[in-house]
């Protein structure tokens, strides 16, 4: 079986381990892939079975052990996170906005200390989040705080 080289990038890079609640992510435009450095909040996963490395800003390549999936709910619907990356060692969960959008017919609407997630074509609201310390999070509180 051919493998192609994957060429994950993620945006955030932190010095101090943080811990975060079980469906907590945080936005990150600039990701290719969704990254989770934990297991526990996801519905399956697999073993990563290539020699590829999550490389992030500071140039360092981050070791992929897994390939997971997980599932994001709000009260009227619920969107599927597929092809996750397991990486140990990022310390924050990552939701790569791009890849959301295009697999979930939504856009993200970005103020200054909060976003909404919105359905393409009705502009109903699914999800909120706000901003803490300049971060963007969408976490399983945020996901029922509907405006």
């Amino acid at each position: 079986m051919a493998t192609h080289p994957l060429q994950a990038n993620a945006n955030l890079t932190f010095n101090n381990a943080l811990t975060t609640t079980l469906l907590t992510w945080f936005l990150d435009t600039s990701a290719n892939h969704h990254i989770t450095p934990n297991l526990t909040s996801m519905t399956s996963s697999k073993p990563y079975l290539s020699n590829d490395h999550l490389h992030v800003r500071d140039g360092k390549g981050l070791v992929i052990s897994n390939i997971a999936h997980s599932k994001i709910h709000s009260p009227n619907c619920t969107f599927t996170l597929s092809n996750i990356l397991h990486v140990p060692n990022i310390k924050k969960p990552l939701l790569s906005v791009q890849k959301f959008y295009l697999k979930n017919n939504i856009f993200f609407e970005i103020h200054s200390f909060l976003f909404y997630v919105k359905d393409l074509m009705a502009k109903e609201v699914f999800l909120s989040g706000h901003r803490k310390d300049g971060l963007y999070v969408l976490s399983e509180l945020s996901t029922t705080s509907l405006p």
